[in-house]
C-alpha cells in the first residue's frame, strides 16, 4: 500500500512538541511496512541537519518553503474582518495563515494521478488541502492532534483565556468548521477521551477512533532507585498557560504549606521559555526556576516526587507518561492524569491524586515519608507505560485504523 501523509507542521526532531513526537512515531512505523511519502513545511525553527535526518528515515520526503501570510490585531476592526473571512469560507484565518499554493498543486495533482492508495492528515490544520471530491478517489483519515473547537470549548468553560467577543463569536463557527472538515475523511482519529467525545457529540457521519500518545521507552529509562528527602519537580514548557497556571498555584498556594511542615523541602521548576510570571517565582523561598536544562531524566530521577499540578487543560499529558515511565512517583491533578488508570478498585496504584492545596499537602507528605510507597508508585508507574503506552503498540493501533479504511473502501 501507497500511504501519502500530510504534515504542513515539520514533524522533526520529535522532541519539540507532542504534535512532532506523534507525527514522527506513527510516520517512522509506517515507513517500514509501506511505500510512504510524506510532504511537509519548513518551520523558522528547522535546521539544515533537522532535514536531513528526516530525509534519511523517511524514504520520500517532500518539503516545500514555509509560507507566512501576516496576521494583524488591530482591535475590533481586525478582528471583524477576520470573522467575515471565517464566516464566508468556514476556515478560521490561523489555518489559512500558511496555506500553499505549491503544496495544493503538488497535492492536485498526485491524487488525480491515481498514484497513492491512502491519504493520512497528521494534525486538523491540513483539512484545508483536502477537496471533498477526493472522497470517491481515495480513502482519507485525519489525525486530529487537537480538535480547535474542544479547544476553545474547554478555554472557555475554565476562563482559560479572555473569553472576549472574538472567542464568543468563533465558538458556534468553529463548531460548524469541524464538523463539516471531517466529513470529508473516512476515518478521524483522535488522541484523547475528551475530544473523542466532543467530537461525537457533533453527531459526525465518520468513526472516531481514540489513539493516545506514547512514549520511546528507550530515551526515557526507569531510574535505579528512589530518592529519599524531599525535593519536588515540575516539568513542562512555561510559556504555555497551562502550566503557567499550575506553576504559580503550586508555587503560591500549595509549596508554602509544604514548606511549614518540611523546612528543607525544595521545588524546581523545570522547562524551558519560562515568562515573567514564573521566572519571578525563583524569589520565593525554596523554590528554583531552572529554565531549559539539558537532559529532564536527570530532575526526574534524581527528585523525590514529581508534580503535575494542571488545572486548565486535556488529554494525556506526555509529561505524566514521562515521569510514570521513568519510575518517580507522581502526585497530578485529575486533568494530568486524564485518560489513565492510575487508581480505584482493582487498579494497581500507580499515582496519587490530588485537585486542591490540602490534597496535594497530604500526598506530597505521604510520600515523603513512606518509601515503600514511593517504590510502589515507581514500579506501578513503569509497568503501565510498559504494558499500555509505547509508540510501538500505539502504532499497531493507528495502523490498523489505517488498513480498516483501506479495506472498507476498496
Amino acid at each position: 500500500m501507497k500511504i501519502l501523509v500530510l504534515s504542513s507542521l515539520f514533524p522533526y526532531p520529535p522532541i519539540q512538541g507532542k504534535a512532532q513526537v506523534r507525527t514522527f512515531s506513527f510516520l517512522k512505523h509506517l515507513n517500514t511496512a509501506y511505500d510512504t511519502t510524506l510532504v511537509t513545511q519548513e518551520s523558522e525553527q528547522v535546521l539544515e541537519e533537522d532535514i536531513d535526518a528526516l530525509q534519511q528515515q523517511i524514504r520520500h520526503c517532500l518539503i516545500f518553503p514555509r509560507v507566512t501570510h501576516q496576521e494583524n490585531n488591530k482591535g475590533f476592526l481586525e478582528t471583524a474582518k477576520q470573522l467575515g473571512v471565517f464566516f464566508q469560507q468556514g476556515t478560521p484565518p490561523g489555518v489559512l495563515s500558511h496555506y500553499s499554493l505549491e503544496i495544493q498543486e503538488w497535492l492536485d495533482q498526485a491524487v488525480e494521478s491515481g498514484e497513492f492508495d491512502l491519504l493520512l492528515c497528521e494534525g486538523s490544520a491540513n483539512e484545508i488541502y483536502v477537496r471533498p471530491g477526493w472522497q470517491k478517489k481515495i480513502p482519507m483519515v485525519i489525525d486530529i492532534h487537537r480538535s480547535v473547537y474542544g479547544k476553545y470549548k474547554h478555554e472557555m468553560e475554565t476562563n482559560a483565556n479572555d473569553s472576549g467577543l472574538k472567542e464568543q463569536l468563533s465558538l458556534p463557527l468553529l463548531r460548524r468548521y469541524e464538523k463539516q472538515y471531517c466529513h470529508k475523511f473516512a476515518a478521524v482519529v483522535v488522541a484523547n477521551q475528551t475530544e473523542q467525545q466532543i467530537l461525537k457529540n457533533l453527531k459526525l457521519e465518520v468513526p472516531v477512533t481514540l489513539v493516545p500518545n506514547g512514549l520511546n521507552l528507550r530515551v526515557f529509562p526507569k531510574r535505579l532507585r528512589n530518592q529519599p528527602g524531599h525535593r519536588i519537580t515540575f516539568v513542562g514548557t512555561m510559556d504555555k498557560p497551562a502550566n503557567i497556571d499550575a506553576a504559580r498555584f503550586f508555587s503560591l498556594e500549595v509549596f508554602p504549606k509544604i514548606l511549614q511542615r518540611y523546612p528543607d523541602a525544595t521545588l524546581d521548576i523545570v522547562g524551558s521559555r519560562p515568562v515573567p510570571e514564573v521566572l519571578e517565582l525563583d524569589e520565593l523561598p525554596g523554590v528554583h526556576v531552572t529554565g531549559q536544562v539539558p537532559c529532564i531524566l536527570d530532575h526526574l530521577h534524581n527528585t523525590t516526587v514529581s508534580v503535575i499540578p494542571i488545572r486548565k487543560s486535556v488529554g494525556t499529558k506526555m509529561r505524566t507518561l514521562e515521569a510514570l515511565a521513568t519510575g518517580t512517583p507522581l502526585v497530578s491533578s485529575d486533568y494530568g492524569l486524564e485518560g489513565l488508570s492510575v487508581d480505584g478498585p482493582g487498579v494497581p496504584l500507580v499515582a496519587m491524586r490530588a485537585n486542591d492545596v490540602d490534597e496535594y499537602v497530604y500526598a506530597v507528605g505521604r510520600l515523603f515519608q513512606d518509601g515503600k510507597l514511593r517504590e510502589k508508585l515507581s514500579d506501578n508507574g513503569r509497568s503501565l507505560v510498559e504494558n499500555e503506552y509505547t509508540w510501538e503498540q500505539m502504532s499497531h493501533r493507528y495502523e490498523q485504523v489505517l488498513l480498516d479504511t483501506y479495506n472498507k473502501f476498496t
